[in-house]
């Protein structure tokens, strides 16, 4: 994880349970994949939370690929 769009996203141990936010704003990236999941647009996600820019989106979805992007490991 090295993009510029995942220094957006902050873990803190005192803030939502230490789960990973947007920008250290009480935004997190688990609420931000449950409202595109839900069907949302960019644009309205952005008219819901005027606090958000586009970026923060867009980081929240790489951040979501990258805890995706592991090895599975399977005994043989």
């Amino acid at each position: 994880m090295t993009s510029s769009l995942l220094d957006r996203i902050t873990i803190e141990p005192g803030k939502c349970g230490g789960r990973p936010c947007i920008r250290s704003i009480r935004i997190r990236v688990t609420d931000i994949l449950g409202l595109l999941g839900a069907g949302a647009s960019h644009q309205e996600i952005l008219e819901d939370y005027p606090i958000l820019e586009e970026d923060d989106i867009l980081a929240a979805l790489e951040y979501a690929a990258a805890q995706t992007d592991h090895a599975i490991l399977i005994a043989a």
